[in-house]
């Protein structure tokens, strides 16, 4: 089912960033000229000052030296390309972040940076940005997320035979060591040519040999990486081994904190990692809480507002209580996939949902029905069956291992993904002209 596992890291990291970055206030009135062209729209001059100001401001914070006002121009511009053909292909597709999902977004931002929606509003201010402007970035980023989700999360499967091959040939998996990393990608056009192939080898040695000198690792991937990450000063976060690509697992484990890899060849391009840090990791409870639910799902769509939904659960919520079938009203009613079960989504393990889902349903009792619940797929009724506590030893390591195989996977195919459809954008540069 969909709301299981549901993928939302992408969103919680580029969330953060937008708390996080120092956003500049706006320069005097400048021309507005356009920088490039990506099939049919344009990448305006103050688009690209905009984004070049933010990222500055960002990695000025992090104590990153900043690369050349021409390069780090370029890389971002390379980066709002890459964004505009995303955005073009969702709404291509159909693809529509609703007010109502920006303002939970905005409640989980304000909440993870221990404010409320007011004092975040207040500090977007005091950076000099508007509030319909920061929700509008806050909209493309659910917009790009949740284009990924669909067109690439969602299509990754993890079968029981990979995990069985992978548990055997990794009988210390998931050992708890993690590693920070950070990288450097220097992309692989598809289907490139030999010449291709030796220019982006001979810029991979160039970079590598800047780094043995001595640079900055992240100034490097700022100015160099054509990794989104790149403004990030490549960081990809604490891992542990298996969490990690598998090009990246296998050479993390050899590096010192503070080394960096020699180039390393891909499918997607030519790679350099730094392993900036390891820690041990925290071993997880053999023990947990289960707890057997079942559910029904409205979604809402453009003829079914929230309001509706809702009015329909809170009706077949009352039904149940005056006998109705649980179950039947589910196979009748429940848009998800789990209708054909009556809505029985099995023994649940903490995480298994999103935060909404699991926080109300754990505030029930067994064979208790809630009321409606909004979450990002829709409006929910739940209602626990019973709760256990089981030892999970082997389960534990099986999803584990099935979580670690799919996100590899999907970053993988991300990455694939991403590479296609720049490849297949039409981009007509114009930023000479600035």
């Amino acid at each position: 089912m969909g709301m299981i596992q549901f993928q939302n890291r992408m969103f919680a990291c580029a969330a953060a960033m937008l708390v996080c970055v120092a956003w500049a206030r706006p320069a005097a009135a400048v021309v507005d000229r356009i920088v490039a062209i990506v099939n049919s729209e344009a990448v305006t001059s103050s688009q690209l000052r905009d984004r070049v100001a933010r990222v500055r401001g960002n990695l000025q914070k992090q104590g990153v030296e900043l690369p050349p006002v021409d390069v780090l121009e370029r890389q971002i511009l390379e980066q709002l390309i890459v964004e505009r053909a995303q955005l073009q292909l969702a709404r291509d597709s159909t693809l529509r972040i609703d007010d109502a999902m920006v303002e939970r977004a905005l409640g989980l931002i304000a909440g993870n940076n221990r404010m409320n929606v007011e004092q975040l509003r207040a500090s977007v201010a005091k950076d000099g940005v508007s509030w319909e402007k920061f929700r509008e970035e806050v909209r493309t980023e659910l917009t790009l997320t949740r284009l990924r989700e669909s067109q690439v999360d969602d299509k990754v499967t993890v079968s029981n035979a990979e995990i069985d091959n992978f548990l055997r040939n990794h009988p210390d998996a998931i050992s708890g060591v993690e590693y920070r990393v950070a990288h450097i990608l220097l992309r692989i056009p598809e289907r490139a040519t030999d010449g291709q192939l030796e220019a982006v080898r001979v810029r991979a040695e160039g970079v590598y040999n800047r780094l043995r000198n001595g640079e900055d690792f992240a100034k490097a991937a700022v100015d160099s990486s054509d990794s989104p990450d790149n403004v990030r000063g490549g960081e990809i976060g604490w891992r542990d081994r298996e969490r990690l690509p598998g090009l990246y697992a296998e050479v993390v484990s050899k590096l010192q904190p503070g080394e960096i890899s020699q180039p390393l060849r891909s499918a997607a391009g030519v790679h350099i990692v730094k392993l900036i840090d390891k820690r041990e990791g925290a071993e997880d409870a053999k023990a947990v809480e289960q707890t057997h639910a079942r559910h029904i799902l409205i979604k809402t769509t453009d003829v079914l507002t929230d309001a509706d939904a809702m009015a329909r659960l809170d009706g077949l919520r009352e039904r149940i209580e005056h006998g109705g079938d649980f179950a039947e009203l589910a196979k009748a009613s429940s848009s998800d996939l789990s209708a054909v079960r009556g809505g029985d989504l099995g023994w649940l393990n903490p995480g298994d949902t999103v935060p909404e889902f699991e926080k109300a349903m754990n505030a029930l009792k067994p064979n208790e029905v809630s009321a409606p619940v909004r979450s990002p797929f829709g409006w929910h009724l739940i209602q626990v069956l019973e709760r256990r506590t089981q030892d999970m030893s082997e389960e534990r390591r099986r999803n584990a291992a099935r979580a670690i195989l799919r996100q590899r996977k999907i970053e993988d195919a991300y990455e694939d993904w991403l590479r296609q459809l720049r490849d297949s954008t039409y981009v007509e540069y114009r930023l000479e002209l600035e």
